[in-house]
């Protein structure tokens, strides 16, 4: 390993060990800094998860539990954002497992709730909440009844 490299090793493990980073967003910051040599970024990368400085099962379940937890997203929008990230279905699979999923209905509806106060008057208020619903990557057979529930109260 050459000297710089070793300089963005150290550089990177510091960024590690303060928050977590999957693998593809640790190979870009390595890729810019060591100037577009893929090979060198690519050592640097494997460094880090030799190390345990970065574990993609561990930032996706850190990533799964803080989004669907705090801001009320769905399974499927947490999984197309993981695969955009370059996360593989197994590791994706398994940090959704991690979800606890009465926490995750429940933070569905009250999300569901609020969305439904701003909504009262309209006339389209059932397709525009079940719109909502999956634009924030809950599945249709799960949120359908939900509105149909929220709508009768």
């Amino acid at each position: 390993m050459t000297d710089e490299q070793k300089k963005v090793l150290s550089k990177l493990q510091a960024q590690c060990a303060r928050r977590e980073y999957c693998s593809s967003d640790v190979f870009a910051k390595a890729l810019k800094a060591l100037e577009g040599d893929r090979d060198a970024a690519a050592e640097v990368v494997e460094s880090l998860v030799g190390e345990k400085y970065v574990d993609d099962l561990r930032y996706a379940t850190a990533f799964c539990r803080e989004k669907a937890a705090l801001q009320g997203w769905g399974a499927v929008k947490i999984s197309y954002m993981l695969a955009g990230k370059g996360i593989d279905k197994a590791t994706v699979s398994a940090a959704l497992a991690e979800i606890d999923s009465s926490a995750a209905d429940r933070k569905m509806e009250s999300v569901l709730r609020a969305k439904l106060r701003t909504l009262r008057d309209d006339p389209q208020v059932r397709l525009k909440m079940l719109r909502f619903a999956l634009s924030r990557g809950y599945s249709y057979d799960s949120v359908a009844p939900l509105v149909a529930r929220l709508l009768n109260e």
